[in-house]
């Protein structure tokens, strides 16, 4: 099948133009925020967003650190996370987190809120908890990370959960 020039042209201009498109898409998402929407409906008790649309092309490294808490946290390995807060004034709270985490482990966890308020980083995520050893079944809560910048390393500086 023979193809004219004006046919080949118009090909040729809409690749580009599809090409243009999709570059300047890429480039408005990079000069957005990490949250791009929020929906109007929000939880009556906690507030939180129903759901929220994160930019793909946010900066992921705060999220890597707070996974990697709270799998650590999950796995049994919540004294070794905590060890420097046993130093100051969070040691009773370590131990109530720790103790808290062994009888009600995470099962899973999904991002659900972010809020940014330099130098600090506050992740609210919706977990899934098993319950006590005595009862059958698991329960979805709230809880949060918060993370600090240190010499460009986000480390977690406060773990809040319901149990």
């Amino acid at each position: 099948m023979e193809f004219s020039r004006t046919q080949v042209g118009i090909a040729v201009g809409a690749g580009v133009l599809l090409v243009l498109v999709f570059l300047g898409y890429l480039m408005w998402l990079n000069d957005q925020g990490p949250v791009l929407s929020r929906s109007v409906e929000r939880d009556p008790l906690s507030g939180i967003p129903n759901s929220i649309d994160l930019n793909p092309l946010r900066d992921r490294s705060s999220e890597r650190a707070a996974t990697q808490f709270i799998r650590a946290m999950r796995d049994g390995h919540c004294q070794e996370e905590l060890a420097d807060w046993e130093k100051d004034y969070r040691k009773k709270y370590a131990k109530f987190i720790c103790e808290s985490e062994a009888e009600h482990p995470l099962v899973s966890w999904q991002l659900v809120e972010w809020e940014d308020t330099p130098p600090l980083r506050i992740l609210q995520y919706r977990g899934k908890r098993r319950n006590t050893p005595g009862q059958k079944g698991a329960y979805k809560e709230l809880f949060s990370v918060t993370l600090e910048k240190k010499d460009g390393e986000w480390m977690v500086t406060k773990y809040d959960s319901m149990y």
